[in-house]
């Protein structure tokens, strides 16, 4: 197991954007991005093949976040624009997935979450 920190959140207008980091020891196959909406269930929103780089997105983000690796600085990256009031949420980064890499994969370590929310 490995600690994950999260960072990069805080309050937007509508439409706006921000980009989130999770800094990391060592790298799994899979990592991803998760959050949580109040009084809602955790949900997947990106996952990342970290050998070959393929990514993997919830269709609720897809064509606005964008998630990435820089291995050089031990760092996840999610790139979120066009932010709506929906995306409200604790946003978190995940590693050791298990099985194919999905934002639906099963992930062993977790930050502690970063508080992202939008509104006017």
């Amino acid at each position: 197991t490995q600690t994950l920190e999260e960072s990069g959140g805080g309050s937007v207008p509508p439409g706006g954007s921000l980009t989130l980091t999770c800094k990391y020891r060592s790298r799994s196959h899979c990592m991803g991005w998760f959050r949580q909406p109040p009084g809602k269930a955790r949900e997947g929103i990106a996952a990342i093949e970290t050998g070959g780089g393929s990514t993997y997105y919830a269709d609720f983000v897809r064509g606005r976040f964008t998630i990435s690796l820089d291995d050089a600085k031990n760092i996840l990256v999610l790139q979120m624009t066009g932010l709506k009031p929906e995306d409200t949420a604790d946003y978190y980064c995940a590693t050791d997935a298990t099985g194919p890499c999905s934002p639906r994969a099963l992930f062993g370590d977790w930050g502690q979450g970063t508080q992202v929310i939008v509104s006017s």
